[in-house]
């Protein structure tokens, strides 16, 4: 599971992902959405 900051408003498995919040999202999607600018990883420090 990799952080993301949306960057959009969209929906995933039924639930609505707000613009500018961090979720948690599967490795596999969480890729896919930063190569199309959906979403910006966070890292944890």
């Amino acid at each position: 599971m990799i952080k993301v900051k949306m960057n959009v408003q969209t929906a995933y498995h039924g639930e609505l992902l707000r613009e500018g919040k961090v979720y948690e999202i599967d490795e596999t999607i969480a890729k896919r959405w930063i190569a199309s600018k959906i979403a910006t990883p966070i890292t944890d420090e």
